[in-house]
C-alpha cells in the first residue's frame, strides 16, 4: 500500500514556520480535514516505517489542533483545555483514540526512542516541529536528524559544569536505555540516560561528559503555549 498523503500537513507546517503559533487559529479546518483523511487509513497495511510515520504525523496534527484551540480560546497553555490529551481525538481502523492512546499505545510500541524528539505538545519546552511530514522511506534519516537537532537546540545544555537535559529525557529516558522494553516507565539513572543519548549528542558534549565524572540534571518544563517549525537546512 502506498504511504498516506501528507501534503495537507506539509502545507500547514509551512504556514506555521512563517506565521508561528498564532497562525494555527486559521488552520484548524485544514487540520481537521487532514485528520479526517488519515482516519480512512489502516496502518496495519503499511510497512513498519510507513506506519510509524503515519502515527507521528497524526499525533503532531492533533497537537497542532490543541495549540490552535488554545489560541482561539485565549488560553496560555494546552493544559488549560479540558481533556487535552485524554479526550477522543480520532478514529483509526474502527478504534477511538486520544492523543495519549496514540503516543503510548501506538507510537512507543515501535521501540524507537527517537520518537520523543519528533512528537510535539504545543508548549515552549517541547521539541521544535520538523519542517516536513515524516515519510516511511526516509524515516530513519529524519528521526536521527530530529534527535540531533533537539539536543543541539537546547535539549542538552552545559551549565556550571552540569549537563542539563530536557525533562523529556527524565520522563522517557528509560526508552533510550531499554528501547526493547518500550513503552516503559521503569526509572533509570541520569548517567544511563546521558550515555544512551551519546549517539545524538554533539561531539563536544560527549567528550566533555566522558572527560571526568560529570554532574547531570534535568531542565524544568515550560508548558506555556508555543509552537515553532525548524527551517530546512
Amino acid at each position: 500500500m502506498a504511504e498516506p498523503d501528507s501534503t495537507r500537513l506539509g502545507e500547514v507546517l509551512e504556514v506555521v514556520r512563517t506565521g508561528g503559533v498564532q497562525s494555527l487559529v486559521h488552520l484548524l479546518d485544514a487540520l481537521d480535514e487532514y485528520v479526517a483523511d488519515q482516519s480512512t487509513v489502516d496502518p496495519t497495511n503499511l510497512s513498519r516505517d510507513a506506519a510509524l510515520a503515519f502515527w507521528l504525523n497524526l499525533y503532531n496534527a492533533g497537537a497542532l489542533t490543541l495549540a490552535g484551540e488554545a489560541v482561539a480560546t485565549g488560553e496560555g497553555s494546552v493544559l488549560r483545555l479540558p481533556g487535552a490529551f485524554t479526550r477522543a481525538f480520532t478514529m483509526v481502523a474502527s478504534e477511538s483514540l486520544s492523543l495519549n492512546d496514540i503516543e503510548h499505545g501506538k507510537i512507543r510500541r515501535f521501540g524507537d526512542p527517537r520518537i520523543h524528539s519528533a512528537l510535539v505538545c504545543g508548549s515552549a519546552s517541547c521539541p521544535t516541529l520538523r519542517y516536513e511530514p515524516y515519510e516511511g522511506a526516509r524515516l530513519d534519516e529524519q528521526l536521527d536528524d530530529q534527535t540531533r537537532s533537539f539536543l543541539e537546540a537546547g535539549g542538552a545544555v552545559i551549565e556550571q559544569d552540569t549537563l542539563r537535559l530536557s525533562r523529556v529525557f527524565l520522563w522517557y529516558g528509560a526508552d533510550f536505555v531499554r528501547p526493547r522494553r518500550m513503552p516503559t516507565f521503569i526509572p533509570v539513572g541520569k548517567r544511563q540516560v546521558a550515555e544512551a543519548l551519546t549517539p545524538w549528542l554533539p561531539d563536544r558534549y560527549t567528550r566533555w561528559l566522558r572527560s571526568a565524572r560529570r554532574s547531570i540534571g534535568f531542565q524544568s518544563y515550560d508548558w506555556s503555549l508555543a509552537c515553532s517549525v525548524r527551517r530546512p537546512v
